[in-house]
Formats: C-alpha cells, structure tokens, sequence
C-alpha cells in the first residue's frame, strides 16, 4: 500500500523478487518512462494515507533494449500520458530501474514493451542490467529478447530494413565519380548559357 516516489524507496527484496508494481505514466524521455507509482488500494486505509503520500515519479527503463530514435518516436505514439502500466523490477541502477514493461492491449491480452520494441525494430537487445548473467531469468528473458529481435531481422523492419535491388543500383549509380563529374560538367554548362 506504501507509494514509491524514488527507485531508492523500494525495498531491495522487492527487486530481488522481480515484483510487479502498477504506474501511471506521465512522461518518455531520452533516459526513461517517468511513471507514478500507483499503489494497491484498501478503501479507508487509502484516504488516509494520500494526505501523507509525497509526489514524485519513477524512472522506468526497458531493460535488454538499445532503443534506436525511430523507437523513441513511436513509443511517444503508442503510448499515452496517464496511461496505466505495468512495471517488474528487474534490478536498480542509482535512481532509475531496470524493468519490463507490460501494457493492456484490451480486456485479457497485455503486450511487453520491451519485446514489441524489438519485434518492431526500433531498438537492439541490450544486456539486462540488474540481473546476474549467470541466472536462469536472464537467460529467460534475454532469449525472449533475442527471438523479437530475429523477427525484425527476418522480416526486414526498422533498424534491420535493407535497400531492395534497384535502390542500391541507382545509389551506386549516382555516386560513382564519372556521374558526378557529368553531373557538374551539365549545371556548369546551363548556368553559363
């Protein structure tokens, strides 16, 4: 039921056991989520402790992402202010966290953050931060990570995209030295006519 304002304010118990907390998201910047804690609710234990709550929002990172500025883009877009999310703790690094991010994609389906962002190809897998290599969930989740990373690759999207045939032709075309020289060779020539 307590509120946390700071990342330095949860309980190291809470990260070790990859908790879930609720949030509400107010801003995306180039560090993070800016999201407020949104904590369980008990009707009358609730009302009094809002008048003590302090305010202050959490910085909520997508942990194993390397997000590209096309990722930023369209986490802006697809996200919006006051938005209910989902967080799990992954680990702490100084005041910001290191987390999953989960939101609800209608009534029974919830999309993660950090796998969409991947799958889209807006980002790269990343090491997970806060997690110890050697665990059984970092390479859980790493792989998951991993698997929607191959799926952009495959399928040529964002980040992964390459020329199709013709665009790499008339790219070399158009650097090749001769062509550039021909090129000036015809604006000189008009510009002197």
């Amino acid at each position: 039921t307590t509120k946390f304002t700071s990342a330095l304010d949860i309980p190291v118990q809470f990260v070790e056991k990859n908790v879930k907390l609720r949030g509400k998201l107010h801003h995306i910047t180039e560090k993070g989520l800016e999201v407020e804690h949104i904590p369980i609710s008990i009707p009358f234990i609730t009302a009094i402790q809002r008048k003590w709550q302090s305010k202050g929002l959490l910085l909520v990172r997508l942990a194993g992402v390397e997000l590209a500025p096309s990722g930023m883009a369209w986490l802006q877009q697809e996200l919006k202010p006051k938005q209910m999310i989902w967080f799990q703790l992954l680990g702490r690094e100084d005041l910001a966290l290191e987390c999953l991010v989960l939101v609800n994609k209608g009534q029974f389906l919830s999309v993660c953050l950090n796998e969409e962002i991947l799958r889209q190809g807006l980002g790269r897998t990343a090491r997970i931060e806060g997690l110890h290599h050697d665990s059984r969930l970092y390479w859980k989740l790493h792989k998951r990570l991993l698997r929607a990373e191959l799926k952009a690759l495959k399928k040529n999207k964002g980040i992964w995209k390459e020329e199709s045939y013709s665009e790499r032709i008339r790219d070399r075309i158009s650097n090749n030295k001769f062509v550039q020289i021909l090129k000036h060779f015809v604006s000189w020539l008009r510009r002197s006519i």
